[in-house]
């Protein structure tokens, strides 16, 4: 898959409408009670990024942006505003932040991911799109330090240390995201009579497996 390493702007991101979605096939059995299963592992994304457009300079900036990814072709990053970061809140972030595994002596390379977690239940989302200059690292409670214990591939998400992190240790990471996703349309329809009354176009933005 083709994948440009760039960010939707995210003054126009800012503005746009989305969120996680699952999917769920379900089954009503002959008595009344559900069958519920799903195919995926993982959740999927989509965005609108038309409703971010407010002017004519937004708006020339998004049909740029679609035309050099042209439409669907082309992969890129996108900030969800609403879910970036792994800290709570405004908190500041921490190498505390997440636990994303545990070392066993052996293993030098392990995926970054978020954790979302309602009572006893817990998903761990994987992160292939860190921003790199706002990840720090600890194991065992300890900070470690980029280029000296670690280095980053921020095309994928997966940290790699120097030195394997000693058995039972707790490795985790404190950092920022974005969301890997492609437009899911070819074609842009604006009429500028409507724009110009406040009508924006729809442009549906949707995460991709990388």
């Amino acid at each position: 898959m083709s994948f440009h390493e760039i960010r939707f702007p995210t003054d126009l991101s800012f503005g746009s409408l989305g969120g996680p979605e699952r999917r769920t096939e379900i089954v009503t059995l002959s008595n009344g009670h559900e069958e519920r299963n799903t195919p995926w592992q993982h959740s999927r994304r989509r965005y609108d990024a038309g409703l971010g457009v407010r002017s004519l300079e937004d708006l020339e900036a998004l049909i740029a942006f679609f035309e050099a990814r042209s439409g669907q072709l082309h992969g890129f990053r996108w900030k969800d505003w609403s879910d970036y970061r792994t800290a709570s809140g405004s908190a500041p972030i921490t190498p505390e932040d997440q636990q994303i595994a545990t070392g066993n002596g052996v293993q030098t390379k392990f995926q970054l991911a978020k954790r979302y977690q309602s009572g006893a239940h817990v998903y761990l989302r994987p992160i292939s799109k860190p921003v790199a200059a706002t990840l720090r690292v600890a194991v065992a409670g300890n900070e470690m330090h980029k280029g000296i214990d670690w280095e980053l591939d921020d095309t994928t998400g997966q940290l790699t240390f120097k030195a394997a992190p000693e058995p039972d240790a707790p490795i985790t990471a404190g950092f920022e995201f974005d969301v890997p996703v492609r437009f899911d349309t070819d074609s842009i329809q604006i009429a500028m009579s409507r724009f110009n009354a406040g009508e924006v176009p729809d442009v549906p933005v949707v995460e991709v497996r990388v």
